[in-house]
């Protein structure tokens, strides 16, 4: 009886430890990956965190400012393609400049971009997703593709930027 219970002892010891070592990764990974956003953001718009509008995604405009074939590939539910390359804040015409209004692209970059314009267009309520569709998938949120099925499949803009996708169940094409 005594060996069994020493077995399952260094069992759950060792299961306590992979566990650990797979948490301390994680958060490596997510500091780096927060550094990374760091460094492409100006803050000059205000954010929302992803675990935020999850939570209030149904009061929520939500804009997918990367381009159409990045969006078509898999996007937050109820997002609306508004691009980068080409965007105009007329597209939103029809829209109260008083909605609440969440932007994001791939780390926030882009999106933090579209956001100054909103907010100069005067939107008073638009916001940037901190670490954007990446930081989503990376904390395991749903996204669809262009046919509104659920889908593992993130674009990453470029295999470069692919590395920052850094939860293992997401296929990530570019």
């Amino acid at each position: 009886m005594s060996k069994y219970f020493l077995f399952v002892f260094l069992l759950i010891g060792q299961v306590s430890v992979s566990a650990q070592t797979e948490v301390e990764e994680r958060t490596q990974n997510q500091i780096e990956f927060n550094e990374n956003v760091n460094k492409w953001l100006s803050f000059s718009v205000p954010f929302i965190s992803v675990n935020k509008l999850e939570t209030e995604q149904e009061e929520y405009i939500i804009l997918d400012s990367r381009e159409e074939e990045e969006y078509e590939v898999g996007h937050i539910a109820g997002a609306q393609c508004v691009g980068y390359d080409d965007f105009d804040v007329n597209r939103l015409k029809g829209i109260s400049k008083d909605a609440k209004i969440a932007v994001y692209c791939s780390i926030g970059y882009r999106s933090e971009k579209v956001t100054e314009k909103l907010i100069k267009a005067g939107y008073v309520n638009a916001v940037n997703v901190y670490g954007s569709i990446f930081q989503w998938v990376n904390d395991g949120k749903p996204i669809y593709n262009s046919n509104g099925e659920e889908t593992n499949k993130v674009h990453t803009f470029n295999r470069k930027w692919s590395k920052w996708v850094i939860t293992e169940n997401v296929e990530k094409t570019w």
